[in-house]
């Protein structure tokens, strides 16, 4: 039995960077391949970025259909924790997991960058290694990374604490609605954010500010097992 699952997704590309991460913070971690219809008992769910099969439709549209999604739903609704980067992202949206949608970039342009955002909520199984409020430059690397939402849909995840990243003014790479870089679910256990935090988690890569999100799975994992 695994600790963490990454599926992988015919054009998923960051899943290895994801592993190592999660490898590194003392998580026991595997990946599961999208035609799979178990997560092998893992108690922290990856969807990592990349490019899902089907995107020439809309990002995640095809890939909402896997088999495995079935396990992913089951683990989300039991309340498991589920992590969705970038790609992982779009997917949480096409599959109901989280509101809104993942659509073109405002510019019609693939964006590859650095960007700054503020971190809104800590009580999410991958944020509760942050203090709220605190700014992290994470890279990110999408063409359709803007996430668009109903106003009412945008006020109630205001209300209700669910935005979980927001892009600092002047740093909006894609033109999401509201600055909007991550939120979750009303429980907290579903989160999809679209900066790489796996690409910013080591000192090696001049850049450790995302490697919060995996001390924070591996503190989550530690307490759900009531490991001190």
């Amino acid at each position: 039995m695994i600790q963490a699952a990454v599926v992988r997704f015919p054009g998923s590309n960051c899943e290895t960077e994801t592993l190592r991460a999660l490898e590194a913070v003392g998580l026991s971690a595997d990946f599961v391949w999208h035609r799979d219809d178990t997560l092998q008992g893992a108690d922290v769910v990856v969807l990592p970025g990349g490019f899902s099969y089907g995107d020439y439709l809309r990002s995640g549209a095809i890939a909402r259909f896997s088999p495995i999604m079935g396990a992913v739903r089951e683990h989300a609704n039991a309340g498991g924790a589920v992590f969705g980067i970038c790609n992982g992202f779009q997917i949480l949206c096409e599959s109901g997991l989280l509101p809104g949608a993942l659509m073109r970039n405002a510019r019609l342009t693939f964006v590859s960058r650095p960007v700054t955002v503020c971190v809104e909520r800590t009580t999410t199984p991958f944020t509760g290694g942050y203090t709220e409020g605190a700014t992290l430059t994470l890279p990110v690397a999408h063409g359709e990374g803007r996430f668009v939402a109903s106003a009412e849909v945008v006020r109630e995840l205001r209300a209700e604490g669910r935005v979980v990243l927001q892009y600092l003014a002047g740093h909006n790479p894609n033109g999401s609605t509201a600055d909007i870089a991550g939120i979750s679910n009303a429980a907290g256990n579903v989160v999809g954010i679209m900066p790489h935090p796996e690409r910013a988690n080591n000192g090696m890569l001049n850049n450790d500010t995302g490697a919060g999100f995996f001390t924070s799975m591996a503190s989550w994992t530690s307490a759900l097992k009531g490991v001190a």
